[in-house]
């Protein structure tokens, strides 16, 4: 049995507000070591706070040892009610922040992977403003496949999302934020690199190896998938890369994100006036949300004029 019998949590204390966190970011890390990064603080110590909840709980939150990490099933609904409880805390936070205008709480993002390298950096900018704007915010950036931005916005634990414009999902708002272009690529060590692009045929750019994504696709980048030969598959743009830049694949991947190699001569992209689509991005946000003045600050600032190029103090 893993309930403790007795055992009721009371009035909610700020320690237990700590132990909550902690908890939190033991699962979201995937396991004690892994959050001593993330925390802060030593193995032990959060040994020590986890076992403060499991005992305040009354409750066997996990299970640890060689098999690794694994929450129980009264874990994992205490650490659902975790996430409800810091999330209705940041709306109390914020709706007090509202009567001051001041700006003060977090804005919690989720953000697809490998869109810093577009040139405009229009979410760079708009961090940037938020941050000139309330320096006391904290921004918590989470780098996750679109699904996971949409589900994370739709139960509040995220409050706005950047992800491809594929299928909108009922319940979010979806706002147009810029395109993409994305072009089929091969590496320097592949044959079609040294050869014309008036010499490649499309049966030969059909019967080469290529990887192919496992992410959704729109209709046009589904229709310039088709006839390849998918060999190899990839979770993300950054994986494709990693097998096109072997020179034994040819892929897809965005102008933007491939630049600094072709730029190299490590890329080049195949037939480009052909075979291309475009991939739209919109900011999501949870539809009938609640007023935050963190959240419309940043989104202002991300759909103001962008401004002239600056240079900024992360860029090289």
């Amino acid at each position: 049995m893993s309930r403790r019998q007795g055992a009721q949590l009371g009035q909610i204390s700020d320690f237990d507000l700590r132990l909550i966190r902690v908890f939190k970011a033991v699962v979201d890390s995937g396991g004690f070591t892994a959050a001593e990064a993330v925390l802060g603080i030593s193995r032990s110590a959060i040994s020590i706070h986890m076992g403060d909840l499991e005992a305040r709980t009354g409750l066997k939150l996990c299970q640890r040892g060689r098999s690794g990490f694994a929450l129980t099933e009264e874990g994992r609904e205490v650490y659902r009610a975790g996430l409800q409880l810091l999330a209705a805390m940041e709306t109390f936070r914020t709706e007090v922040n509202a009567l001051h205008r001041h700006l003060r709480g977090e804005l919690n993002i989720g953000i697809t992977d490998n869109l810093v390298s577009l040139p405009h950096m229009r979410i760079t900018h708009a961090l940037a403003a938020l941050k000139e704007a309330g320096p006391e915010v904290r921004i918590n950036i989470h780098m996750i496949p679109p699904s996971e931005v949409e589900v994370g916005v739709m139960d509040g634990h995220l409050h706005v999302g950047v992800v491809p414009t594929i299928g909108p999902l009922a319940g979010l708002d979806y706002r147009p934020l810029y395109g993409e272009t994305v072009q089929l690529y091969c590496g320097e060590a592949h044959p079609l690199f040294q050869r014309d692009d008036a010499g490649i045929s499309d049966a030969e750019l059909a019967a080469a190896d290529a990887v192919v994504p496992s992410f959704a696709l729109p209709p046009d980048g589904q229709r310039c998938h088709e006839p390849l030969q998918g060999t190899a598959t990839a979770t993300d743009r950054e994986g494709i890369a990693f097998l096109v830049l072997t020179g034994r694949y040819i892929g897809f991947l965005p102008e933007h994100f491939a630049a600094r190699w072709v730029d190299e001569g490590r890329l080049r992209a195949l037939r480009p006036d052909a075979w291309h689509y475009q991939v739209d991005y919109s900011t999501i946000t949870r539809r009938g949300r609640r007023p935050h003045l963190v959240l419309e600050t940043f989104l202002d600032a991300l759909y103001a004029r962008p401004p002239a190029h600056r240079r900024l103090p992360a860029e090289d």
